[in-house]
């Protein structure tokens, strides 16, 4: 579930994000008092929807298998819409103004406000959609409770984007409009240093550009910080919260009357809130994207090996040891010195599966258990149980044993012989 969460979370805030400002700075009368042009936000994040979606249905079923000649015209168009939208919200104030009185250049806004947030949308999205075909692990039944922490997560991920924009959106009626306008600024910009660092990445990737020096650096710190420029758009918005507190601080207490008086209060006490949640919004979201992607990037541990019984020739195991079903790990050294591992797990059906902690392909990586099932440390590759035991594939190295009077028999020569599968 948290893997799915801080997946889905990153890669639709900033378009959350965007739609929350842009709604806020360009929305102007009710009803029939209010422009079509208005609804053309609505529309654009409708049009980069589904082309969010037809482009990872495309990802997804192979018929698309070179994404750049999607993604790099669509980067230059998202970088000429991000600069074009930085002008119209500059001057933002000036359009939604009498608007009536210059209804063309509200149109306009209203137009390149669309369009930014169509490419957008289309750019952040088909990863998070593409989130979707991993609900489900291959050979597995369709609801179990991993389908469902999964879907949780992605669902979790979506409506903690929304919340958080309308947490932020809340200050715009708090702290005075400029400074809300500076914030929106602020998050055009770092979503063009985006959009501008996976195009010169694209453009350096099939031969267009070629960076060297401080240049080539930058872009690579860039590409290693993207994590960072999505926490940097959330606490941007710590402007107009902190103009909130001031505004609120500087309500003056004493009124006319009692209504007044009133008022001032109400709007001191939503200044103070607006600006706590703003802040714990922004919190967290930065724990979620540093400790929660800490947690799942997290690389497993392998248990500790268990005592065995261990006599000049024989390994001995008694059935009471391994029979929980749950992942079993020894250590041996062989005749030559080298250390080794073998594992033991009880499957379905009673018998037991045996092999080094290694296998052909990923040679002494070794093996974890995780939500029942046990994992390749090195490849991610889920094991299937039955298969334990049988030489293929990721599958363990078999090796013989017997079984009796209650225990699994092994040879340690039999142990010796595969040493070479944990030489460096």
């Amino acid at each position: 579930m948290l893997e799915q969460f801080v997946t889905v979370m990153p890669g639709t805030l900033g378009s959350a994000l965007l739609v929350m400002c842009l709604n806020v700075l360009l929305s102007v009368g009710e009803g029939r008092k209010r422009p079509r042009s208005a609804y053309w936000r609505t529309a654009g994040m409708l049009v980069g929807l589904l082309a969010a979606v037809a482009f990872a249905a495309l990802r997804a079923t192979a018929v698309i298998t070179q994404r750049t000649f999607i993604n790099y015209p669509t980067l230059v168009c998202c970088v000429v819409a991000d600069l074009a939208l930085i002008v119209v919200v500059v001057f933002a104030r000036r359009i939604t103004r009498d608007w009536n009185r210059h209804a063309v250049w509200l149109h306009v806004g209203n137009a390149v406000a669309g369009i930014a947030i169509a490419f957008t949308i289309f750019r952040a999205l088909p990863d998070v959609i593409l989130e979707l075909t991993i609900f489900i692990e291959p050979g597995d039944p369709v609801f179990t409770s991993a389908m469902l922490l999964r879907a949780l997560g992605f669902i979790l991920g979506v409506a903690a984007s929304i919340i958080v924009a309308c947490m932020f959106r809340s200050t715009r009626l708090t702290a005075a409009p400029l400074w809300f306008t500076v914030a929106t600024l602020m998050l055009l910009a770092l979503t063009l240093v985006q959009h501008l660092t996976s195009l010169l990445t694209v453009m350096l990737s099939v031969g267009d550009i070629m960076l060297h020096g401080l240049g080539f650096h930058l872009l690579v710190w860039l590409i290693n910080n993207a994590g960072w420029l999505i926490i940097a758009q959330v606490w941007v918005f710590i402007v107009p919260a902190i103009a909130s507190v001031v505004a609120g601080f500087s309500m003056p207490v004493a009124a006319q009357n009692q209504a007044d008086s009133r008022r001032h209060t109400a709007v001191k006490r939503r200044a103070m809130l607006s600006a706590a949640w703003t802040v714990i919004a922004a919190i967290g979201v930065t724990f979620a994207l540093t400790y929660g992607v800490a947690q799942t990037n997290k690389q497993p541990v392998l248990s500790p090996p268990e005592r065995y019984s261990l006599s000049r020739d024989t390994a001995t195991i008694r059935y009471s040891q391994v029979e929980d079903g749950h992942l079993h790990r020894f250590q041996y050294t062989a005749k030559d010195g080298t250390v080794m591992r073998f594992i033991v797990i009880k499957k379905n059906g009673g018998a037991y599966g045996i092999g080094l902690d290694a296998c052909d392909n990923c040679g002494d990586a070794g093996y974890y258990e995780k939500d029942g099932k046990i994992i390749c440390k090195r490849c991610d590759v889920a094991i299937n149980l039955a298969t334990i035991g049988f030489r293929g594939g990721c599958n363990p190295i078999p090796f013989p044993y017997t079984t009796n009077h209650g225990a699994i028999v092994i040879n340690t020569a039999d142990l010796d012989a595969l040493s070479s599968h944990f030489k460096s």
